[in-house]
């Protein structure tokens, strides 16, 4: 598992641990865990990839300064990254389920969510569904929660898109996939649009690009927003051709109390070395401090734990190791790894001391 210590030290990509649950329609999800402080969910933009990330010259920056300020966890949607790829069900329901599998398999109560791009349809879905879960809400290049309609130029702009999807997605040759990259980050260098480029065709396949983009633009929550009660900070870069500053507007008109931050950049995916970056993460940084304060204060008691935890937790402190605990307790090894580690995240504990804090903590509140 990639770890951080409380000092907020960059998480190690080559150490990270990537876990799988499974949807209720079956879909096997890809999700980890990394970072340190309060627990921030992040529902991404749909070209993602768990593993490639953490090389990435676009993505990097936003893995290791959100993990230096909270326990970030983050997913690869269906039918992409390292999720199940043989799916046909794109549907804002679908995914919301994807997002809700992931928060139960950590065992997560209260936690910030963070919905960027095209993931901002499902943090408002699940903010709508689940208002006791959420601390606060954080919305990045967000859509508007209403159906996309195509008519005249609009429309054959469109089919001309998913014709290049279909055609080029998955083809060695980059020409077709570099007009979405230069869509999504005019601002970038040479090195940072042939990794967007890359990234394209490691996501996802051409039908899945399609299916998905085909289901994105039909969804209709637009209505469900006035009920979304979480403090909600949204940010967007104002030159923004993907998702433009006008969704971001009529978003935070919806939300109650809402606060909208425009950000002077052309980027979807801003850049670390732009001005906007910064102001992304100081806004950030300042949304989620009355988190970092409670999480830095609370000592969360081990009656936090399932059932199924404490008696991991109690193995423990015998002194038994993983193995000898999935045989006490007839699971696999893998199991009570996984067991272990939502162990470690709920009680707020990093580091090789982890074990022996979560032990210590058991023993003061058994």
């Amino acid at each position: 598992m990639v770890s951080a210590t409380r000092s907020g030290t960059p998480p190690v990509a080559v150490n990270q641990e990537i876990r799988f649950g499974r949807s209720p329609d079956g879909t096997r999800i890809a999700y980890a865990v990394h970072g340190s402080g309060p627990p921030l969910v992040v529902a991404s933009c749909w070209l993602s990839h768990l593993q490639h990330d953490w090389q990435s010259p676009v993505w990097r920056h936003f893995l290791d300064e959100l993990g230096a300020i909270a326990t970030v966890i983050r997913y690869d949607e269906r039918g992409f990254g390292l999720s199940d790829w043989d799916v046909t069900d794109f549907s804002i329901e679908a995914r919301q389920t994807d997002l809700e599998t992931v928060v139960e398999a950590l065992g997560l109560g209260r936690f910030a969510l963070l919905g960027m791009s095209g993931g901002s349809a499902v943090a408002l879905a699940y903010a709508v569904a689940h208002p006791e879960r959420l601390t606060r809400l954080i919305l990045y290049g967000t859509v508007c929660g209403e159906p996309v309609i195509h008519e005249g130029d609009a429309l054959a702009e469109e089919e001309t898109y998913r014709s290049m999807i279909r055609v080029g997605w998955a083809k060695d040759d980059p020409v077709f996939r570099r007009v979405f990259t230069s869509r999504f980050i005019p601002g970038a260098n040479e090195e940072q649009m042939r990794w967007f480029d890359d990234l394209q065709l490691m996501s996802t396949s051409p039908e899945n690009a399609v299916a998905s983009r085909i289901a994105r633009q039909a969804v209709d929550i637009v209505a469900d927003l006035p009920r979304i009660t979480a403090p909600t900070l949204i940010l967007q870069a104002t030159g923004d051709r993907s998702t433009t500053f006008d969704n971001a507007v009529q978003v935070s008109g919806l939300i109650p109390g809402a606060r909208l931050v425009a950000m002077d950049s052309r980027n979807h995916i801003l850049l670390a070395d732009e001005p906007a970056w910064a102001t992304f993460m100081d806004e950030v940084r300042a949304f989620l401090e009355p988190d970092r304060q409670r999480w830095a204060s609370d000592d969360p008691p081990a009656e936090s734990l399932s059932p199924r935890e404490r008696d991991v937790l109690r193995l423990c402190a015998e002194g038994r190791t993983n193995d000898e605990i999935a045989a006490a307790l007839t699971l696999s090894p893998r199991t009570v790894e996984r067991h272990v580690s939502n162990i470690y995240l709920k009680l707020g504990v990093t580091g090789s001391a982890a074990r022996a804090a979560a032990v210590a903590r058991f023993l003061r509140d058994d």
